[in-house]
């Protein structure tokens, strides 16, 4: 279980920073500077559904993480949920930014659905 939790924290740092950052190679200047002033990253399209598929993921990783640790406490086996959960989520990001809508919401309901076969199986 803690190779998923590490898989969902990488998952997390290439969506919070590493793929906006190479997103935005545009305004590096500003990504290296105090960052004082505004940016402007309004005319790219896919640095705002990458944002957008950030935003998303931190409405599913926190029920992720406290599902993945309480199943460690109580020693109950539920990473092959964990793994559709980060194939999911994985496949979600890749959509969201691709702008493929409907495979993305079927990539959203998946997991979802993962989250629900975790919980259950903790109970």
């Amino acid at each position: 279980m803690e190779t998923y939790i590490i898989l969902a924290l990488v998952l997390a740092l290439l969506q919070i920073w590493i793929i906006p950052m190479m997103l935005n190679m545009k305004n590096m200047e500003w990504l290296l500077s105090n960052r004082d002033g505004p940016v402007d990253d309004s005319s790219s399209v896919l640095l705002a559904r990458s944002r957008k598929a950030y935003a998303n993921l931190q409405e599913s990783l926190p029920a992720f993480l406290a599902l993945a640790l309480l199943s460690m406490v109580l020693n109950i086996d539920v990473t092959n949920a964990a793994c559709w959960w980060l194939i999911f989520r994985v496949a979600h990001g890749a959509l969201y930014v691709a702008g493929v809508g409907y495979l993305r919401t079927l990539a959203w309901f998946g997991a979802l659905g993962s989250l629900i076969a975790m919980a259950i199986q903790l109970i």
